[in-house]
């Protein structure tokens, strides 16, 4: 299995770029999945452009920055996006790239980890709302990462010895989710 761990932010001096680095690093080793760095610095979106919606099928995207990018996720089993918070929500950046797509995430399963002055809970609670209208599954265990206690001068990514217990459950229940989903998807017909 292929999971994706997208840096949810393109923010210069952005914190999310450790965060991710880290989650795959705590990844390292596992035999369940093969986890890949995905970062919105690589695929810039502008604002949603397609004139047609994601739900009617890739046939119909016309931008060729939307073919590559549903291309790239496509491939993959299950995610998991590293998201700041911004305004008790998600970067705008990563709900772009996601709205982008429909059937390239539908019946995969997602983790979440977020960073923020609270731990990014409410970004993660945003996007659990926008992935279940995805049919994506988000597995109960999250990180939440506080700006004050996991991050040296705000800006060093110092974590606590808890948060790699937390991650290694997260890691389980993402990879049986989406091995699950797999199953799902191979029954369920291909879009027209």
């Amino acid at each position: 299995m292929k999971i994706a761990v997208i840096v949810g932010s393109t923010r210069p001096g952005r914190n999310g770029k450790a965060v991710a680095d880290w989650v795959l690093a705590q990844a390292a080793g596992r035999t369940g999945a093969d986890y890949e760095l995905v970062d919105l610095l690589d695929y810039p979106l502008p604002h949603l452009d397609e004139p047609a919606s994601a739900k009617l099928g890739a046939a119909r995207y016309s931008q060729e920055h939307t073919k590559a990018w549903a291309a790239k996720i496509a491939g993959y089993d299950g995610y998991v996006f590293v998201t700041p918070e911004y305004n008790h929500s998600t970067s705008g950046v990563l709900k772009n790239a996601i709205d982008y797509l429909y059937d390239e995430w539908t019946n995969k399963a997602a983790a979440l980890v977020s960073y923020g002055m609270v731990g990014g809970a409410r970004a993660i609670e945003h996007l659990r709302g926008v992935l279940s209208e995805l049919q994506v599954a988000h597995v109960q265990q999250q990180l939440s990462f506080s700006i004050f206690t996991d991050f040296e001068n705000y800006t060093s990514f110092t974590p606590s010895e808890m948060q790699r217990n937390f991650a290694g459950v997260m890691f389980g229940q993402l990879e049986t989710w989406a091995a699950a989903l797999r199953d799902v998807r191979s029954a369920v017909p291909a879009a027209a």
